[in-house]
């Protein structure tokens, strides 16, 4: 199976990317990861992407797609992957499609794990940094013992500047206007589903899962 899974910023993508990894069999590749494993193995692809990098730019789509393209014909994608990252605009997508016709690969399937505005500022905007060890607390989720006192070492928790209730809302709606057209692209191919991402870790899996099921009877 090919799968793609999308989700906002604090939808809680990760932890789901990791269980269907594992209970489908598929491999987890992330954009971020694919570059630097380019560069780390100094590949020509990998050469060109480090000197965007270096500089703080972003790497060009034309670019990221030769290097998903490198990827996903390596034989540890032969059995399956899970596409984490990618694409985020409607452009990408099709430049995707492009790739998947060369190395006769479809796309199974499309997971949005979707969560209200209100409770990803909540998810977010709650999270706090000790400044002397770094642990990180949720002051809903997870907070310390003492307010504001890191459990491990007693250093002073602060909110980071990319958490604050301004800098979410930009990444949001960033966000938003981004992956609106090309949630739109995806359901015009019926290959879309989106999920519940406010209940629990568990409940959003069994969803998920049932989906991939069908899909994959669906594919065979």
């Amino acid at each position: 199976m090919l799968v793609i899974l999308m989700g906002p910023p604090g939808a809680g993508k990760g932890t789901q990317a990791e269980r269907i990894a594992r209970e489908f069999d598929l491999l987890h590749v992330s954009t971020g990861d694919m570059l630097r494993s380019a560069v780390k193995d100094k590949t020509t692809l990998g050469e060109k992407a480090k000197a965007y990098m270096e500089r703080g730019a972003l790497v060009p789509d034309e670019l990221v797609i030769a290097i998903i393209k490198e990827r996903l014909a390596d034989t540890d994608c032969a059995g399956g992957v899970l596409l984490d990252g990618f694409p985020r605009t409607v452009e990408q997508a099709e430049a995707l499609e492009q790739v998947l016709d060369d190395l006769s690969l479809k796309i199974d399937a499309v997971i949005n794990v979707d969560v209200a505005k209100d409770e990803l500022l909540n998810r977010l905007t709650g999270r706090r940094v000790c400044r002397g060890c770094a642990s990180t607390y949720h002051i809903k989720f997870n907070p310390p013992r003492v307010r504001n006192i890191c459990d491990h070492c007693s250093g002073e928790l602060y909110q980071r500047s990319d958490d604050t209730v301004d800098t979410v809302k930009e990444r949001l709606d960033v966000y938003s206007k981004q992956t609106h057209p090309l949630i739109e692209y995806y359901q015009r191919k019926n290959i879309y589903h989106a999920v519940d991402g406010a209940r629990s870790i568990e409940a959003v899996f069994e969803e998920i899962a049932a989906y991939l099921e069908k899909s994959k009877i669906k594919g065979n």
